[in-house]
């Protein structure tokens, strides 16, 4: 099993614990996080060695991920196994796939590249080299099957597993927050250098909104809004920390692997692109969406990304579900502005929240981890 980021650290733990379920004497290993050594995969390179963003930070990380790369080749070649879970992750994942295959070990890619969003002619290359293909949501089966490959779509895990654990009200108190304050959840991202761009202009917005900085309010001003920061378990200990720090924000509410509490109590969020906006629309959280890189990724990405969106609601339901600020639009002034909306009770939340329980019933499909299972082990038998 080899996932490189760390949603495919999460979709992979489920797999895994439904795979040992079934057949309690596999053995699982290959590259994976946290989420899937819990789960019982014997983990020879961690998910973090592999997980950067964009093409320029690529090139300062590439010699370990090739170094990464190469070792799993190997094991793939001297040590085939009777059946490879590549999980996501395509550049990397793809052409492992073509040595698997020439290893003799079929495959069994959970979770689709996103080909419909980007260089379509991938859909070849996965013909070729893919023996089964799991897709968790339900238009990209048809594009799979139209090119040969055996496409089957079992439901969304995080539709089933996206949930709050405790009332809002306990998680407000335990931060200390008035029960009548506007909460403000702010998601920087699971990446070092996505926190290290997304999360100033994110506290800057949150002071706006709440008229306490020195650069002005916004139109709509709620004030007393109070921001909370989710901390993504992926990060190293001590790098939001230091970005508020840094900052002077020292007093800001942060909490680590808390993420679905935090949305369920708060009345809006600010969301880095990702998988995070799909889990806030699972949630129920408002949300305005954002996202920066370097400039020599995004003048790359410009050229190759092929959709009109880059949040997951607006791409499932082909509409502008929540606003998406990218690059210089993702600043704090737009997105207070953006914001400040969402916090009252106006038409735009309604509508925005109607829309979050139209992509639940789309992809809920209760024990989707279980029927991924039973399709992986069918390749074994």
């Amino acid at each position: 099993m080899v996932a490189g980021e760390p949603s495919g650290d999460a979709l992979g733990a489920r797999l895994a614990a439904e795979l040992l379920a079934a057949d309690p004497i596999l053995d699982l290993y290959g590259a994976g996080g946290t989420a899937m050594r819990a789960a019982g995969v014997r983990t020879i390179i961690d998910t973090a060695e592999l997980s950067v963003m964009g093409f320029a930070e690529l090139g300062r990380e590439l010699g370990r991920v090739l170094r990464s790369f190469a070792q799993l080749r190997r094991e793939l070649r001297e040590q085939t196994p009777d059946l490879f879970i590549p999980i996501d992750f395509p550049d990397f994942n793809l052409p492992l796939c073509r040595s698997a295959r020439k290893a003799g070990a079929p495959v069994f890619y959970y979770v689709s590249p996103q080909v419909w969003a980007w260089r379509r002619g991938r859909i070849e290359t996965i013909a070729r080299s893919v023996t089964r293909m799991v897709v968790l949501f339900p238009f990209e089966e048809e594009i799979y099957r139209r090119h040969g490959v055996d496409a089957h779509f079992v439901g969304h895990p995080l539709a089933e597993s996206v949930a709050a654990s405790r009332p809002s009200g306990q998680t407000r108190r335990e931060l200390g927050i008035d029960p009548a304050a506007r909460v403000l959840a702010l998601l920087p991202g699971s990446r070092r250098r996505e926190v290290e761009l997304m999360l100033p202009p994110m506290l800057e917005a949150a002071k706006r909104i709440g008229g306490q900085s020195p650069a002005g309010t916004v139109p709509g001003t709620v004030p007393g809004t109070v921001p909370v920061i989710a901390e993504a378990p992926s990060l190293a200990p001590g790098l939001v920390a230091g970005v508020l720090e840094r900052l002077g924000h020292k007093g800001v509410a942060c909490r680590r692997g808390d993420t679905y509490n935090l949305l369920a109590a708060s009345d809006a969020a600010l969301v880095t692109s990702g998988t995070a906006t799909l889990e806030s629309a699972l949630v129920g959280c408002p949300m305005v969406v954002a996202y920066r890189m370097s400039a020599f990724s995004y003048t790359l990405a410009r050229r190759l990304v092929k959709v009109p969106y880059i949040a997951m609601p607006n791409l499932l339901l082909g509409r502008e579900v929540v606003c998406e600020l990218v690059q210089e639009q993702a600043g704090a002034a737009r997105m207070a502005a953006e914001a400040s909306v969402l916090l009252g009770d106006g038409e735009r939340r309604a509508r925005m929240l109607a829309d979050f329980e139209e992509i639940r019933r789309l992809l809920a499909r209760p024990g989707s981890a279980r029927r991924a299972a039973a399709l992986a082990l069918e390749l074994l038998s």
